[in-house]
């Protein structure tokens, strides 16, 4: 059977202060020494891993979890193409509205179970409880048809132009497979097991949240035959053992890579890659476009004072992308400005809707407040302190809002606490919040049907709950429009309307490079971390 591919459319510290830190991470990582001979992959996220069900959130560190663990069946390279993974391939009627699949022979569960066209059935219609794309899918979609163990059948009652792009997603709420029993439970809940078909196993019995998480190469993963490329090809594992160490302290973290207590980073604190990219034995990954990070203000549309379009419209004029790339503190050339939200540099980049910020800035926002009637009602700013990423951007960002005449009332915690605080619909004065810092990842951004920034309009699963009418229709639009063209332009449209509402605010685009030992090989690029391909020299 052929797989048809559809189109997507500052210096850092001398060495001398340096190493109390490399004794420090010595010490901190001694009770997890093994043998030499075993030399598992170490490696520090930027956040914790603390959920372990990608169908119930969307932080990054489950996503990385979820494709060490589980297999899609649908899988995007680098380029952002999509490729048959868990699958031999498919088909697709004339009319478009008949698509046959037919998974690989011998894929099994980490349980010993075989994968069946049952369970992705299941997994597809879980997944799509929670997830924009898999929803808008299944409204175009007359059913499934489970036609024999290896084989399904989706028939749709409208064209639907991205069933390809939505079973191999991403992110943020990613179609993972997982067996039917789990997948039948409900889908706003984690399930109870850690079933996957993935290339590796979590020894979920030896996990210590805030500590370490364990996983070893699955003995049961059959890899495809093409090279890894992105989240495609053949993922073989060829070391036995990856551990993720939880390590919140940042300058531990660089000190420990430096000393070979840890060999990759999912993200560099930006003022420490001057240091690291002088030291021979460390590399630091190169990204552009969609490999690349897009700074985001989320905005809870729900309370006050964001409930009011004219209030959204000052904070959209107060927040000056170049004040809060600054303070990152990258080199030169790895940030710009961007107000596209399919990224700059990208497919779909676009400055339709753009002509709204001439002018913009802090003495804009002050007259649209005023004009607005502001009176002075807070602004809960959820600030998280211990994220590289989101603890410079939050703080200028706060400045921004004060200085443009907002109540800001910053509310500064660890990462976690941010974001469950997030999910909260309650009023300011209950415990609920009006903005907060996040980033997003540009592979997550080139569909339009999949990018948070549209595709989640008036979902009631999206933290901050923006909700548009003249994106309804435009959604509606692009979901059943092959042409390239035409999507396009339909894209073009939505990004206007993002616009318009004030969705978020962008704060602009930036590198944030990961950092490995040079002793390993293999590493695949990507916007995340992927371990499948990785050998030591």
């Amino acid at each position: 059977m052929s797989a048809r591919r559809m189109r997507p459319e500052a210096a850092g510290p001398p060495m001398r202060r340096l190493r109390p830190l490399l004794l420090a991470a010595a010490a901190a990582l001694a009770p997890l020494a093994l043998r030499a001979e075993e030399k598992p992959l170490r490696v520090s996220l930027n956040t914790e891993l603390q959920v372990l069900d990608p169908i119930v959130t969307s932080i990054n560190a489950t996503r990385v979890f979820a494709y060490m663990v589980y297999d899609t069946l649908v899988g995007i390279d680098s380029a952002g193409r999509y490729h048959p993974q868990m699958l031999e391939g498919w088909e697709v009627s004339e009319d478009r509205l008949t698509w046959r699949f037919r998974l690989r022979e011998g894929l099994e569960f980490s349980d010993g179970t075989p994968v069946t066209a049952e369970d992705c059935v299941a997994s597809i219609r879980r997944w799509a409880k929670r997830e924009a794309l898999g929803r808008l899918m299944l409204d175009a979609a007359e059913g499934f048809e489970v036609v024999d163990a290896r084989s399904f059948v989706l028939k749709l009652n409208r064209p639907f132009a991205f069933v390809a792009e939505a079973l191999g997603k991403p992110g943020h709420t990613i179609p993972v497979i997982m067996p039917a029993r789990l997948a039948n439970l409900p889908a706003d809940k984690a399930v109870p097991e850690v079933v996957g078909s993935g290339p590796l196993l979590f020894r979920q019995a030896s996990w210590r949240p805030g500590d370490r998480a364990v996983f070893e190469r699955n003995p049961r993963y059959r890899p495809r035959a093409e090279p890894a490329d992105g989240l495609a090809g053949g993922k073989a594992m060829k070391l036995d053992r990856i551990e993720l160490i939880s390590m919140p302290d940042q300058a531990t973290r660089v000190a420990a890579l430096q000393a070979g207590e840890l060999d990759m980073l999912e993200i560099v604190p930006f003022h420490f890659i001057p240091l690291l990219q002088r030291n021979r034995g460390i590399t630091i990954a190169s990204q552009r476009g969609v490999e690349q990070m897009v700074s985001i203000l989320n905005i809870n549309h729900l309370q006050p004072p964001f409930n009011d379009i004219r209030m959204r419209r000052a904070l959209q004029a107060a927040i000056e992308q170049p004040d809060v790339m600054a303070a990152l503190g990258l080199p030169a050339g790895m940030s710009m400005e961007c107000r596209s939200i399919y990224m700059c540099d990208a497919p779909l980049s676009s400055d339709a809707g753009t002509e709204l910020y001439k002018g913009s800035g802090i003495e804009r926002a002050r007259a649209l407040l005023k004009e607005g009637g502001y009176k002075g009602e807070p602004v809960v700013f959820l600030h998280a302190e211990s994220s590289a990423l989101l603890n410079p951007i939050g703080l200028v960002m706060a400045d921004q809002l004060k200085r443009a005449g907002f109540n800001v009332d910053l509310r500064t915690s660890d990462y976690a606490t941010v974001a469950q605080k997030r999910l909260s619909r309650a009023p300011t004065e209950a415990g609920g919040w009006s903005v907060v810092p996040i980033v997003w990842n540009g592979i997550d951004l080139i569909n339009p049907l999949a990018n948070p920034g549209v595709s989640y309009n008036c979902s009631d699963f999206n933290p901050g709950w923006y909700c548009d009418g003249e994106s309804k229709a435009l959604l509606a639009q692009v979901a059943e429009t092959a042409d390239p063209a035409a999507q396009k332009a339909i894209a073009a449209k939505l990004q206007a309307a993002f616009h318009r509402n004030v969705n978020y605010v962008l704060g602009g685009q930036f590198s944030a490079p990961a950092a490995y030992r040079s002793e390993l090989s293999g590493v695949v690029p990507f916007a995340f971390p992927i371990f499948w391909n990785i050998a030591r020299k």
